[in-house]
């Protein structure tokens, strides 16, 4: 595993956070926010997918980890999200990166422990896992735990494989 980029999608922030996993460890690089404008969303949009891009060949990540849309206060605040996941997303597979996409129950469970996790819970445990110096805000602490729980589920699948094919070994 290497370079991870997580992405927490917003029409109004989207936070970012970057992270390499080497060897069961993950090592901070970056985070933030994406701030964006009030105004037309294809200008939004647009932003949202510049700025991805831009983050992608500053840091060449590897892979892209990125929240599932969940039902907001509206129907028009779910669309709006996932057109935000769309212009992040489209920005990392046109650099080639792997997307994977997890529920917000997900990750708080892979970075907290329990999937009804608050958001003061997910940024103290963001700041313990990457021993950071301050809790990062909000919705680059959201999108650092995307790459957080990218990289444990990475790591659990090859442990699941070694597993299973020391097992296979042994049965023979």
């Amino acid at each position: 595993m290497a370079v991870i980029l997580g992405i927490d999608p917003g029409s109004r922030k989207t936070g970012f956070g970057i992270i390499n996993h080497v060897a069961g460890r993950s090592e901070y690089i970056t985070s933030g926010v994406i701030r964006l404008p009030a105004g037309d969303l294809p200008e939004r949009l647009r932003i949202i997918f510049e700025s991805v891009t831009e983050l992608v060949l500053l840091h060449c990540p590897a892979e892209l980890a990125i929240e599932q849309v969940f039902m907001a206060k509206s129907a028009g605040s779910a669309l709006k999200l996932g057109q935000a996941r769309g212009a992040a997303i489209v920005a990392g597979v046109a650099q080639n990166l792997a997307v994977a996409e997890y529920s917000a129950r997900q990750i708080k469970q892979a970075v907290v422990g329990t999937g009804a996790a608050d958001k003061a819970q997910v940024q103290h445990m963001v700041k313990v896992l990457l021993q950071l110096p301050a809790n990062p805000q909000e919705d680059a602490a959201d999108a650092l735990a995307a790459a957080l729980c990218h990289a444990h589920s990475q790591q659990s699948m090859i442990h699941i494989a070694g597993a299973t094919a020391v097992r296979r070994r042994r049965m023979r």
